[in-house]
């Protein structure tokens, strides 16, 4: 069974001649399309058979033809799936319906970056490289609220921006390149764009920052809750659009009209304990909730917990009782947090950018790096891959070590509903940010965790060999010569085992100005058991303008050319360097490889 990439919009895919079968094949095997057209079914009759049911679909063949089979299938703008065109090479990607609101810029984006084409974006906003306002939004975590927003992208075409006016929600998106021209400035000619946690007049985006505590009796009716919850938001003001999650007592969890309403609207439910309920100052405490649950409120009390600090309380609780049919009765209260909070919407990509040359990318990498809305990494390596950024996607640079940093700001980023890169060289699972990144997600909470996927990369190592010759034929292992986090007496020990079992040994984080002493002690110590002509490639700047591959004898080392940058390959006892070529048989002298 496939793994559908994350993130990826569901998709069905087609072709209109057998030339693009081949492409179908890696849209499904990538995950990106769930369902493909077989040879003998016409493209017509696929795309009619699931029109209705289908968020979107790519399909290879010429424009004209895929416009002249879905004309007689179009409802409108709101109903419509999302259409992408491929031609049958791979070498293009584009949009041909639901561009904005549907997503299909956002998938010609990933198939473009899957196939190693390039997504041709024909809209207004694309082709200018500004945002796509009427959906930039749900990159951010957002929900789109009310508005006149056919109106709004209509007067940003004709180069009249809009007044943008934000209360809550992540302010980073301020920060995009495509984001520089618009205005806080009051204009009353201007369309008004606002991102906050109330309905209103202008177009709006809703932040997920609000809590809804619950408190109800037992067997209460899901239509008594729904009415306490959108009560209380209507009461204080707010748009149920900008709801993060439910809260209540832990006792409340098998609550089927609980489960049920969190279930529907797709809204996190935490529960909290009643001693850490009844720790929190409420305006309305209740004596006779505290006879009951152990706390003098379930509904105030678990709306701020959830809110965290710097929440605040936005309506105090509310009674609500049963009408004819119904059972029970709640109570419902709103805090609003300081930041939004919507893991079930974020994902976080782990994404090894390989040795630094765009052509060693992978496909998989890319497709995760163009669907993500913020890179974060140390500048070096965020530079290798800048040529391939879009000025509606951020980017955060960090220190090299600061690398629990970067995973912490990446893993924040991702629990408020965005899609985040966290980018490390080569492949982030060897020697990358994969290992702390999992480590610090595994302490979070169950539902605090957003979707986390390790994308592979190439390393150093692979590149080195492949530039060396072919090094790697037996039995390998990878030492770093960094003592930062690891003990020297364990990297001594891991040495000598190297040397013992007659490994080609592949060295990172050599040498630097204040580690200049390690290499030298490395080479002592495999020489006390490896001949000194043992073959030995230095591979500096792989993949970049810069790069050096050289070959030399482990007893005459040239340590001092040596830098953090540089990798050291070091071949087994029956490595041997030939024509300029270093390589190691794939058995010893008297092996049987019939």
């Amino acid at each position: 069974m496939n793994d559908a990439i994350p993130d990826a919009l569901p998709c069905r895919a087609l072709s209109l001649s057998p030339a693009g079968q081949p492409l179908l094949l890696q849209l499904h095997q990538a995950g990106l399309a769930q369902d493909i057209a077989s040879p003998e079914e016409t493209g017509g009759a696929f795309l009619t058979r699931h029109w209705a049911s289908s968020q979107a679909f790519v399909a290879v063949g010429a424009c004209g033809a895929i416009t002249r089979l879905i004309a007689p299938l179009l409802q409108g703008k709101g109903q419509d799936p999302a259409v992408v065109v491929v031609d049958p090479a791979g070498r293009f990607a584009i949009p041909l319906l639901g561009g904005h609101g549907a997503g299909a810029e956002r998938l010609s984006q990933q198939v473009a970056a899957l196939l190693g084409g390039q997504a041709v974006l024909t809209g207004a906003s694309s082709g200018s490289g500004r945002l796509a306002l009427d959906c930039f939004g749900t990159a951010w975590g957002w929900r789109r609220g009310s508005g006149e927003w056919d109106g709004l992208m209509q007067a940003a075409a004709r180069g009249q921006q809009p007044v943008v006016q934000q209360t809550s929600g992540s302010p980073l998106w301020r920060e995009l390149e495509a984001a520089q021209q618009l205005s806080s400035a009051s204009d009353g000619a201007a369309p008004l764009l606002v991102i906050s946690d109330q309905p209103g007049t202008g177009c709006r985006w809703h932040p997920p920052s609000l809590w809804v505590g619950v408190g109800c009796e037992r067997g209460s009716s899901v239509t008594l809750l729904e009415r306490a919850v959108l009560g209380a938001l209507q009461a204080a003001g707010l748009a149920p659009e900008a709801v993060a999650g439910l809260c209540s007592a832990d006792r409340k969890g098998d609550e089927p009209a609980l489960l049920a309403l969190a279930a529907e609207h797709q809204w996190p439910l935490r529960l909290f304990s009643a001693a850490q309920l009844a720790v929190v100052p409420v305006p309305t405490p209740s004596a006779a909730v505290e006879r009951e649950m152990g706390t003098a409120s379930v509904a105030e009390a678990a709306a701020l917990l959830a809110a965290g600090p710097g929440g605040c309380l936005r309506q105090a609780k509310r009674i609500e009782r049963c009408r004819s049919g119904e059972s029970g009765a709640a109570t419902a209260a709103v805090a609003a947090a300081a930041e939004q909070w919507a893991p079930q919407r974020g994902q976080l990509h782990l994404i090894g950018s390989g040795p630094g040359e765009l052509a060693l990318l992978t496909p998989d990498a890319r497709a995760a790096l163009a669907i993500s809305t913020v890179w974060v990494g140390y500048g070096l390596y965020l530079d290798l891959l800048e040529p391939l950024r879009r000025s509606d996607q951020l980017r955060c640079d960090g220190q090299l070590t600061l690398e629990r940093e970067r995973c912490r700001q990446a893993l924040e980023l991702a629990a408020q509903g965005l899609t985040v890169a966290l980018v490390s060289s080569g492949d982030s699972g060897i020697y990358g940010m994969a290992g702390l990144a999992l480590e610090l997600w595994l302490a979070l909470p169950a539902d605090a965790r957003p979707g986390f996927t390790v994308h592979p990369g190439i390393s150093a190592l692979q590149l080195a060999a492949a530039r060396a010759g072919a090094p790697l034929m037996h039995d390998f292992c990878t030492i770093s010569l960094s003592d930062r986090l690891t003990p020297w007496e364990t990297i001594e020990t891991r040495l000598r085992g190297a040397a013992a079992g007659d490994f080609v040994v592949a060295l990172y984080n050599p040498r630097s100005r204040g580690r200049d002493w390690q290499l030298a002690r490395a080479c002592a110590l495999l020489l006390e058991q490896r001949s000194g002509d043992t073959p030995v490639a230095l591979a500096r700047q792989l993949g970049r303008p810069d790069e050096q591959v050289s070959l030399h004898r482990l007893s005459n080392l040239p340590v001092a050319e040596v830098d953090m940058l540089t990798l050291v390959l070091i071949g087994n006892s029956t490595t041997r360097i030939q024509d300029g070529r270093m390589v190691t048989p794939r058995g010893y002298p008297g092996a049987d490889l019939a």
